[in-house]
């Protein structure tokens, strides 16, 4: 479906910025090993930037809130913003470092392995969401992740209910909960790894995510969205349960953005008006592009390039 047409709405995200230090080898070293790589490469990343660029790529008006040291990773972040079009709500805070990310990844799969230092932006406070109240009173969706603080995250969605603004909360990485956030979330976007860890339920495969889902369900969140890899995004909420297959895009060159581009391209949609399973399909065409490319936000696409790609036949197992 081709949606480049439809108003574009505005998105906050609250999130980290990191730069990412980005190493590939053919395997993981042993503790007190040394081994050789075969490519290092160094760009912008951090779960909420990236999911700001992946959804300012696609059309999004987006707001994007953190805070940066001053320092070069910082200067880095602000002309990533710049050069997206993304407004950038980023407080400097002198005397702390710029996040950074050591990234693995493997020659062979592409599969990686990442470490994140959150820097200035893991200093973030309830106050910084006060902050920009009215970028969220006037915005569509509001979309936040577990990098920084849970304080400033779960005040974020608090602002964000409380205007009556479609709310994505991307519970990465894992971590144990109060009970009390998950009303808060219209829509939840773990992965099956995430998804275990909040629920208890180990997941092999998309049953299993359906009965995690609906332990998320009993604690009060809106419809919850399990991202499951090579097997696509299974929708689950207490009318509906569909799972999307992946959209194959070509060789497997790193996976490490691609949970973020699912999540920016939902929200993107969302906020243009799209129904979830529509949103949920753009999601997934924009994280299979990803993949295929190196990097966290540089591998995010263009509209055209997602639009190009939902211009193909898929096809959708669903459970009632």
């Amino acid at each position: 479906m081709n949606t480049s047409s439809q108003p574009n709405g505005r998105i906050v995200i609250l999130g980290i910025y990191v730069t990412d230090l980005t190493f590939r080898a053919g395997r993981m070293p042993q503790i007190g090993e040394t081994i050789a790589g075969t490519a290092f490469a160094m760009g912008p990343g951090g779960k909420g930037s990236n999911q700001a660029v992946a959804a300012a790529r696609v059309g999004a008006e987006v707001v994007f809130c953190t805070r940066i040291g001053n320092d070069a990773f910082g200067s880095i972040a602000r002309a990533t913003w710049a050069a997206e079009g993304i407004t950038a709500r980023a407080s400097v805070i002198d005397g702390v470092s710029t996040g950074a990310a050591h990234i693995f990844v493997d020659d062979n799969t592409g599969m990686n392995a990442i470490i994140v230092a959150s820097g200035a932006a893991g200093t973030m406070e309830a106050a910084d969401v006060d902050a920009i109240e009215a970028d969220i009173a006037a915005a569509r969706v509001f979309v936040t992740q577990l990098e920084q603080p849970l304080e400033a995250a779960r005040r974020g969605l608090e602002v964000a209910r409380k205007h009556g603004v479609i709310t994505v909360f991307n519970p990465a990485p894992a971590m144990p909960l109060d009970d009390a956030i998950f009303p808060l979330c219209d829509y939840i976007t773990p992965n099956e790894t995430e998804a275990a860890a909040l629920t208890g339920v180990p997941i092999a495969n998309a049953d299993d995510a359906r009965r995690a889902a609906d332990v998320l369900l009993a604690k009060g969140v809106g419809t919850v969205i399990v991202t499951l890899g090579e097997g696509g995004a299974l929708l689950h909420s207490a009318e509906q349960s569909i799972l999307v297959p992946a959209y194959h895009c070509g060789r497997v060159v790193e996976t490490a953005g691609a949970g973020d581009g699912f999540t920016g391209g939902f929200a993107a949609a969302l906020a243009r008006g799209d129904d979830a399973i529509t949103a949920l399909r753009f999601g997934c065409a924009l994280a299979g592009i990803s993949v295929t490319r190196p990097g966290t936000a540089p591998s995010m696409p263009t509209l055209d390039e997602v639009n190009q790609v939902l211009s193909q036949p898929a096809g959708v197992s669903q459970s009632s």
